[in-house]
């Protein structure tokens, strides 16, 4: 593939980790501005080269990385405008509440074993009080006064764990003009209840939510499955996907008159992925619920399953089992056969992957895949079309300083799994370590923007920068 550089151009600085990018016009104004929303629950946005405060609701979130040494995958995970933001003034929040943290679905660390059924059967007890924290998305309005208000709750979601919550996790779809969802796995490793599988389970899927419809119901109630949702809520609803790990929302590109969607899935210990599809067949909830209680198959041609958990990306998920006389061949064995067998078929194959170690030259040791972006602008030409994609931080890196990774791939014509190439970047981040956090664009797709963070302790205030990526 063509080496491309870049440029990073600051916009700002000495923010905190700034987790979402979008661009919105705000009523009344003529120019689209950048709006940045950071983990740890302020929404800002860059009027004439200078950074407004938007809307901050850190009252409102859950105690970060109090228990964790830090780091933290909560927090404000989600912010999208409405497609007529600009005249109804709507936009919408994805965030963990405050107040709301309990003790966990299991006290010690999930692995599973695949000589002891045991572990591969377990199941989420005592929900409504085994739990870690709850999650809610809300439906807000900018009012004429200019100030932010809250309308209604649309889901509030109990969570097992306390990582793979989403992030990046609302976005519009321009083809449906619902409200879209991504919700990851619940947490700890390897999906120990096989939320993401199970077709009531709110966890690990793509959810479209009608907006449109009001159900009445301003505060519905706690919930973790589809079927404990009052029918309203249920009727708003259809799901897209499932099989999700934990993916950094989904992305839209036009393509003559349909969109290709495309989503990036955090991988377990072996490889990060990047899956794209036109066509698909959303299921509404209602049919789900129908079928689950009739104990009837449910006709899933068409609907799109990512595989987890019995795939990571193109491979049979694994476990690695340490060769310590060669760590370079450490062997990995099959964890969840049977799954890996049953969703073989059934799953989407990615667009590209790329690994956790990779030898060769050209190519990065990986962490976790943190944001997906079709790009359509002309100002960097080789990437004109591209999908861009950034990592956290490259594996061989370990030491500090730690460096984020930006690079790209393409969709193929025969639909088969492509290579993708590292864009390389002139800004010089000296001694400061630079984890790249998030990865966002304009309205138009002409535009990428790129948030950096000195740190990935969500507790290590004001260490974020926000880039515009430029040729």
């Amino acid at each position: 593939m063509i080496k491309v550089k870049v440029r990073l151009r600051p916009i700002v600085s000495r923010i905190n980790l700034p987790t979402v990018l979008k661009t919105a016009i705000l009523p009344g104004d003529s120019m689209e501005r950048l709006f940045i929303a950071t983990q740890v629950g302020e929404i800002f946005f860059i009027g004439n080269g200078v950074i407004r405060n938007f809307l901050d609701i850190r009252p409102r979130i859950i105690k970060l990385g109090a228990s964790s040494g830090g780091y933290d995958e909560r927090g404000l995970l989600g912010l999208a405008f409405h497609p007529e933001f600009y005249n109804n003034g709507l936009f919408y929040l994805h965030y963990s509440v405050a107040g709301t943290q309990g003790p966990g679905a299991q006290p010690d660390p999930f692995k599973p074993d695949p000589c002891d059924p045991r572990t591969l059967n377990l199941r989420w007890v005592n929900r409504e009080t085994q739990y870690d924290h709850i999650d809610t998305v809300e439906e807000w309005i900018l009012q004429s006064d200019g100030q932010p208000k809250k309308r209604r709750t649309l889901l509030n979601l109990r969570r097992p764990f306390s990582n793979h919550n989403g992030f990046n996790s609302l976005n519009f779809s321009p083809e449906t003009g619902k409200l879209v969802l991504t919700t990851g796995d619940g947490g700890s490793g390897y999906d120990p209840f096989n939320l993401s599988q199970d077709d009531m389970e709110i966890a690990g899927k793509i959810i479209e939510i009608d907006v449109v419809k009001n159900t009445f119901i301003n505060n519905p109630p706690v919930v973790t499955r589809f079927n404990e949702l009052p029918v309203p809520i249920q009727e708003t609803l259809t799901v897209m996907a499932k099989g999700v790990r934990n993916i950094s929302g989904i992305s839209f590109q036009r393509f003559y008159n349909q969109y290709i969607k495309y989503v990036g899935n955090v991988g377990q210990d072996l490889v990060e992925s990047i899956f794209s599809f036109v066509h698909y067949k959303p299921i509404p909830v209602t049919q789900l619920i129908q079928a689950s209680l009739m104990k009837s198959e449910l006709d899933q041609e068409g609907f799109i399953n990512f595989g987890w958990r019995g795939w990571e990306g193109a491979f049979p998920t694994s476990i690695i089992r340490g060769c310590s006389a060669n760590p370079t061949l450490d062997e990995k064995t099959i964890a969840y056969y049977n799954e890996a067998v049953i969703t073989s078929v059934r799953r989407l194959q990615p667009l590209a992957s790329y690994f956790h170690k990779d030898p060769r030259p050209d190519k990065f040791g990986g962490t976790a895949l943190t944001g997906v972006q079709a790009f359509m602008g002309k100002g960097i030409p080789d990437l004109t079309g591209s999908i861009v994609f950034t990592d956290l931080a490259r594996k061989e890196e370990s030491q500090p300083p730690i460096r984020g990774v930006l690079a790209y791939s393409r969709v193929r014509t025969d639909c088969k799994l492509n290579d993708f190439s590292v864009i390389e970047t002139d800004y010089y981040f000296g001694s400061q370590s630079a984890y790249y956090v998030s990865l966002g664009t304009n309205l138009d797709q002409t535009r990428l923007y790129l948030g950096v963070n000195g740190s990935m302790k969500v507790t290590d205030l004001s260490q974020g920068t926000v880039f515009e990526i430029v040729p």
